[in-house]
């Protein structure tokens, strides 16, 4: 389909009189013609921008327009005569501020580029022949497949008095943040905790999407607190519907919702769960329509439309984004038969694969229109870090079946160790970030993840470097304790340096705060349960009693501002992924080995555990045979 060519109605030339003019008949008529003409361009340049802009209002817009459109007609024809005068004059308002929204909506259309005005009509074009395909075929219902093997779903309690002493402590932190956002923020995407009401975001469109609820389900499960779990289903099953008109992240939207919903499944065999995820699943896939495969960063859950981060690099989709959906994906194909799944993480994959990368590292930004790596940002940290983690993950969750994934892994992360890890003048291991050729000596509190990372991937190393990797983790670990250790609250910030005689400390304001983040308490869980020692059990306990003090509030748990300072400031919000990852981790790491075993379970990078898939002798749809 071409797009015709837009003329600037500034480019339209309009007859001049000659100067020389002297009949006024002749002038008069020149005038008269001029006149007309101009008319005529402005009705049609009003009718075109009338037209655009009802193609590209949502239905509820284009419905009020009509319904107006059609009330002013009537008054025109002389219905009118039954309206007082106010009754007219509010009509009148209401005319005219739809037609000035739709003039509006039409304009910011306009001055998009034609790139973006062909990818809208592409994506339109998808959706709607997805649609009608849907309508032909009707309900497909979801195929039966043998459910994976789940041990370890509940119980994990520990022999030792003192750790069960600790692991009530977090369940009773657990049932305080949810009471907190039951009472205050239900079906509200999060909570805030000190105003005591809901909390909305943009990553979830500003919409009641009641992310805490999902995100919270297994974490709910596993501990045992089923009245809750239940309340949670009820909501899900009453209230949880993708069909309003919201652009999210398709990236929080898929290992949240997705991978929450998948997760509850998977632990409860409740239906509901799984349906759930599949018919969000779906609203995703138009994110894909992009002349790369790589879909972009955010998606309208009613039109389809996407569209990317305005600061992301002239356009650009982000590696840890787009990186992160394989665990969920593969098992939606899984439990649908569809293959469309696993065939649009495949491509990501086989796309990276042919591309060359500067000294073997993945840049954080890819244009999704062009296939090029943005600017040269390598981050094992936020923008990059999910992605290495999920190319371990899919090898762990394909029961190790997935080589190629495996040594992909690999080969990243031995350009990690020779360009981004160093050793500070006081002995502390830490992963920079790469830009443009220079490495920044600074750590993030997410990169903090890579520490259970490099333990979780030890085992299965090439030559042999079991050993190396297990030691490289607890190095991390280490360095992040210190983070903690060497604040104020024993909490630790956003970001911290290793230059200038300071180490593991944070210099600017605003990398100072810590809004109840899990990436360390991720990795003492990890290196607990690869190495049982007590340290990180102790770390754990010192991180929990410090959130307990200095995070809790009678509405729930906030985070602060300032790491650092003896009276710290609330941001007055309690996150989804505190319920999520951090409450979770706390809790497994005073738990039993038992209680969701590793050989049986891959956590998603939300924390949401999904079995591993010993598929045997079945093959995923359009996949070919994993070789072991």
């Amino acid at each position: 389909m071409t797009t015709p060519a837009l003329l600037p109605l500034s480019g339209r030339r309009i007859p001049a009189l000659s100067p020389g003019a002297s009949s006024f008949p002749h002038h008069r008529a020149t005038l008269r013609l001029s006149e007309k003409f101009i008319l005529l361009l402005i009705l049609s340049a009003f009718i075109t921008l009338c037209f655009g802009a009802f193609f590209f209002l949502p239905d509820n817009s284009k419905a009020s327009i009509f319904r107006y459109s059609v009330a002013s007609i009537e008054c025109w024809s002389g219905t009118s005569s039954s309206l007082s005068t106010m009754e007219k004059e509010s009509l009148r308002d209401k005319i005219r501020a739809d037609h000035e929204r739709a003039l509006q909506e039409a304009k910011e259309k306009l001055r998009k580029s034609r790139a973006e005005l062909q990818a809208e009509i592409q994506t339109e074009k998808v959706r709607v022949v997805e649609e009608l395909k849907k309508k032909e075929a009707g309900p497909r219902p979801l195929p039966p497949v043998p459910m994976p093997k789940v041990v370890g779903v509940s119980d994990g309690e520990p022999p030792e008095p003192a750790v069960k002493e600790k692991r009530d402590k977090i369940r009773e932190m657990m049932k305080h943040a949810w009471d907190s956002y039951r009472q205050y923020g239900w079906g509200h995407n999060e909570l805030k905790p000190l105003a005591k009401k809901g909390h909305t975001t943009n990553i979830f469109g500003n919409s009641q999407m009641g992310a805490t609820i999902v995100d919270a389900l297994d974490s709910l499960y596993i501990m045992g607190l089923h009245e809750e779990f239940k309340d949670g289903q009820e909501w899900i099953e009453q209230n949880l519907d993708f069909t309003g008109n919201a652009e999210v992240s398709v990236f929080e939207v898929n290992i949240r919702f997705i991978g929450g919903l998948l997760a509850a499944y998977y632990l409860s065999g409740q239906e509901v769960f799984k349906l759930k995820a599949v018919q969000l699943a779906e609203k995703l896939l138009p994110a894909f329509n992009t002349p790369t495969g790589i879909p972009w960063a955010m998606v309208n859950l009613k039109s389809g439309v996407g569209r990317n981060w305005g600061w992301a690099s002239a356009g650009s989709s982000i590696l840890a984004e787009f990186g992160t959906l394989h665990m969920e994906f593969v098992h939606l194909t899984y439990l649908t038969g569809n293959p469309v799944y696993y065939q649009k993480v495949m491509h990501i994959r086989k796309l990276l694969a042919k591309m060359d990368r500067p000294n073997g590292l993945y840049p954080n930004y890819l244009n999704p229109r062009t296939g090029r790596w943005g600017q040269h940002h390598t981050s094992v940290g936020g923008l990059g870090d999910s992605f290495y983690e999920y190319l371990l993950k899919a090898w762990l969750m394909s029961d190790k079946t997935d080589t190629e994934a495996r040594k992909t892994y690999d080969d990243a992360i031995e350009a990690i160790e020779r360009h981004l890890i160093r050793k500070s003048n006081g002995g502390l291991t830490f992963i920079g970030e790469w830009k443009n050729g220079h490495l920044e000596r600074k750590m993030g509190h997410l990169t903090c993840f890579a520490g259970g990372m490099f333990a979780l991937g030890a085992d299965g190393s090439p030559d042999d470097k079991a050993g190396h990797y297990l030691q490289l983790g607890a190095e991390i670990a280490h360095t992040c304790h210190e983070s903690y250790d060497r604040t104020v609250l024993k909490l630790g910030p956003e970001a911290f340096k290793f230059d200038s005689g300071l180490e593991a400390v944070a210099v600017r304001q605003n990398e100072k705060y810590y809004i109840l983040r899990p990436e360390v308490i991720e990795t003492y869980w990890y290196m607990w349960r690869f190495t049982h020692d007590p340290k990180y059990r102790q770390w754990g306990w010192e991180a929990a009693q410090a959130i307990d003090k200095y995070c809790r509030v009678s509405g729930g748990f906030s985070g602060v501002k300032d790491v650092y300072s003896s009276n710290p400031t609330y941001d007055d919000v309690q996150q989804s992924f505190f319920l999520a990852e951090t409450l979770k981790y706390l809790y497994l790491l005073f738990s039993s080995d038992d209680l969701l075993p590793l050989d049986s379970w891959v956590f998603n990078t939300e924390a949401h555990p999904l079995p591993v898939l010993h598929l045997g002798n079945i093959t995923l749809p359009g996949s070919q045979p994993a070789q072991r």
